[in-house]
């Protein structure tokens, strides 16, 4: 994992607002919410029993790193993710695979 998305992780763990380079985390106190933006654009809100993943309008590695950096640290590493396959996006909950969609939401 990049040093980046460790201090990404951290700011949200820590429910702080936090940014560096291309990325930021705000904590929205009175939702008790982690909004996180790659280049301003929202890829991710994470709650206290969700992570919520959006592309940003970009589906790039680096758009996919930081939501795997995020999953990783707020879901299951194992059985959760965000992959890559012949150009098109995909999300791995509990180990199904399903087409990757804008607002998908990861529960507890």
């Amino acid at each position: 994992m990049r040093k980046i998305e460790t201090q990404m992780n951290q700011a949200v763990a820590n429910s702080k607002t936090w940014s560096s380079g291309n990325t930021t985390v705000h904590f929205n106190e009175e939702e008790n919410l982690s909004i996180v933006r790659l280049h301003g654009n929202k890829i991710a809100e994470i709650g206290e029993d969700f992570l919520r993943i959006f592309d940003g309008g970009w589906q790039t590695v680096t758009t996919k790193s930081r939501l795997n950096a995020l999953i990783d640290r707020f879901c299951n590493a194992q059985t959760d993710g965000v992959f890559q396959k012949n150009y098109q996006w995909f999300v791995r909950d509990n180990g199904q695979t399903l087409s990757f969609a804008n607002g998908y939401t990861f529960a507890e």
